[in-house]
């Protein structure tokens, strides 16, 4: 008869194992370079926001370490470092970096079209809702957030940030 293994029997065994020999410093941080890399970057560039938006705005606003869209864009970023690190661990021909590749296009250009465009639309309407009457039902709507997309300038800075981290932890791996 077949055994089924359960994720509770899976994760019994794991407890077991883990708890017989005492847990190594590779065993507690995740070894898994790529996923590092990806959130390493899109941290790197949130953070990189704030100066970003200070140059542009002459002011500190930590709430843009949080938004989406700005000055390079996390989410290229993200999946660039992704696509970097996959390719250089296991060469550009398997499935894994093919579908690493797919998922960064549409990431990118989501971001660059539809999310810019939407985000345009969410401008307009807000200043359409600030001309209302002070009596119309919709004068004291909560404004749309338009900072949603990102420009073609934007999408390659987060882009090349991406490569750019996902380089460097392989060469300090």
């Amino acid at each position: 008869m077949d055994e089924v293994m359960t994720a509770a029997d899976a994760l019994s065994r794991n407890q077991t194992t883990a708890s017989s020999s005492s847990p190594s410093p590779a065993y507690l941080l995740p070894a898994n370079i790529s996923l590092l890399s990806a959130f390493l970057a899109c941290a790197i560039a949130q953070f990189l926001k704030l100066f970003t938006t200070w140059y542009k705005e002459k002011r500190w606003d930590s709430k843009r370490m949080m938004d989406s869209g700005g000055m390079p864009s996390s989410h290229s970023a993200t999946v660039m470092a992704l696509v970097v690190s996959i390719g250089l661990q296991e060469g550009t021909g398997g499935p894994t970096f093919a579908i690493a590749v797919v998922l960064a296009c549409v990431v990118m250009y989501d971001a660059s079209g539809i999310r810019l465009h939407a985000g345009r639309q969410a401008e307009m309407l807000n200043q359409i809702v600030c001309e209302f009457p002070p009596e119309h039902p919709l004068s004291n709507a909560r404004p749309l957030r338009d900072s949603l997309g990102h420009t073609p300038l934007q999408v390659v800075a987060g882009a090349l940030l991406g490569c750019i981290v996902a380089y460097l932890m392989k060469i300090s791996n």
